[in-house]
């Protein structure tokens, strides 16, 4: 073969592959140079209801498209595979669909993939330009899967009858819905997954999702940010900053809930203050602390402080509707199974709301006289000034060097669903609802001197605290 034959074969390969690499999106998705951390760690995750809430631009759209295509084709990097797979993806409207999460789709399907399309309105050979009712792709163990297209503006009706391994929402659904798509998933034990950018404020997403207001363990979330994105330049984020009113900023840029009235904790950061449970030492342990209810919850948490001042709440008990025998017997088993520390008769110390104390016309006893009575010895001389109180637990969540002194172990949910839900009223007070956890960690928190300043120190000896800190959470000392 001449070398001119040679010259023009190598050339002809080489921009096959760069055809073929161009076509291969999903392969520069999940190998390219700039990796999306973000989405990685979406893809990643394991429950069946997960969620990203992004910021416009911020990648946020990607994650649903690729997932969807990875979980028909049956070659999921990161879950088990399913074949045959059929799903759903669930736009505002035909519109909407056609614009983002349609685009989004034909984006990284490549054309050897697809076994058929179906048209609402335009050609199958064009279907950029038209509406898509269901997308037919091979998969890799030799069937076929399906995407059907939906959109809100159809109506609940049309989203009965189904049976999916899959819903993807591009953007946020009405209530009733979603709640329709959770039946669809159930008998094949499939999943849900959302990308949106939460612009109407705190819907019932924002319970459902963010505060995760029934525990459910499958409940999964992310903020995408602008500066996630690693493809989006740092000159183009500073232009749409620009460009936007600071109302609408925290929801277009970060993916957060907006809100008329800001959190009264800013600086708690689940990223950074909940940590996972490990095993804390005695010599930890210090005070249980009780916001007292009947009928309202009744909200109890144990509280640890280790040799550096730094508070840890490792537990929780939190009922409403019951009454003084079943909270004392639920805190007692709680402290047995931790193996809390009591007087020399065996009897539990705790601070409680000074409400307590007193007796009404209906009792002869006061609450804390019942707890006492049943071995759990009450102090009810607890500092209530709110103000002084929520400036204590701002020191403890961050200090003038951005380092914190309370973390909270991830087991007590309904704290953490109260700090992300505690907003300001009007005036210098907090919204009075969802309060009960907040208000008796102001209880002990103001009962406890005022974390140690973190200044003034070597650099070499704050790396050094930090990394027995990590190890004492992680349980390795």
């Amino acid at each position: 073969m001449e070398k001119n034959e040679i010259l023009t074969r190598l050339a002809q390969i080489e921009s096959e592959l760069k055809k073929r690499k161009s076509e291969d999106k999903l392969t520069a998705y999940n190998k390219g140079a700039k990796k999306h951390k973000k989405q990685m760690t979406f893809h990643k995750c394991k429950k069946r209801n997960r969620w990203v809430f992004g910021g416009n631009r911020s990648g946020k759209t990607e994650c649903g498209a690729v997932e969807c295509l990875w979980l028909l084709r049956g070659n999921h990097p990161y879950r088990s595979a399913r074949k045959n797979a059929f799903g759903w993806a669930v736009s505002l409207s035909q519109q909407v669909q056609r614009d983002v999460a349609q685009a989004k789709i034909l984006k990284y399907l490549p054309k050897s993939w697809i076994a058929d399309i179906i048209m609402i309105s335009g050609r199958k050979d064009s279907p950029a330009s038209g509406v898509i009712d269901q997308i037919k792709i091979k998969n890799v163990f030799g069937g076929i899967s399906t995407l059907g297209f939906k959109s809100c503006d159809q109506g609940r009706e049309k989203f009965q009858g189904s049976s999916l391994d899959f819903v993807w929402f591009d953007e946020e659904p009405p209530r009733d819905i979603y709640e329709e798509c959770l039946m669809r998933v159930m008998d094949r034990q499939g999943e849900i997954f959302g990308t949106m950018t939460p612009l109407k404020g705190r819907t019932f997403l924002y319970d459902e999702i963010y505060l995760n207001k029934k525990n459910d363990p499958e409940v999964w979330y992310e903020f995408m940010a602008w500066e996630d994105n690693p493809y989006l330049a740092k000159k183009e984020i500073k232009h749409l900053e620009n460009c936007l009113d600071d109302s609408v900023l925290d929801a277009r840029k970060f993916g957060k809930f907006s809100q008329e009235k800001g959190l009264v904790y800013p600086e708690f950061d689940e990223s950074v203050h909940v940590i996972k449970p490990f095993a804390v030492p005695r010599e930890w342990q210090d005070l249980i602390s009780i916001d007292p209810g009947l009928n309202n919850p009744l909200s109890a948490h144990w509280y640890c402080v280790d040799w550096d001042g730094n508070v840890y709440v490792i537990a929780e008990h939190f009922a409403a509707g019951k009454d003084v025998d079943f909270h004392a017997a639920a805190i007692k088993s709680v402290s047995e199974k931790l193996g809390w520390h009591t007087d020399g008769r065996g009897r539990l110390n705790a601070l409680i709301d000074s409400a307590a104390g007193q007796r009404t016309l209906a009792s002869q006893k006061s609450v804390a006289e019942l707890f006492s009575e049943r071995g759990i010895l009450v102090n009810t001389s607890v500092n209530k000034d709110v103000f002084s109180g929520i400036s204590r637990v701002k020191s403890f969540l961050k200090q003038g060097n951005g380092e914190g002194n309370l973390y909270i172990f991830s087991n007590c949910v309904n704290m953490i669903a109260e700090f992300k839900g505690y907003f300001w009223a009007d005036g210098d007070l907090p919204v009075k609802r969802d309060d009960h956890c907040m208000d008796e960690l102001r209880y002990y928190l103001m009962n406890r001197p005022r974390p140690p300043e973190k200044s003034g120190v070597s650099p070499v000896f704050t790396d050094k605290m930090k990394r027995i800190r990590r190890l004492r959470r992680k349980g390795g000392l």
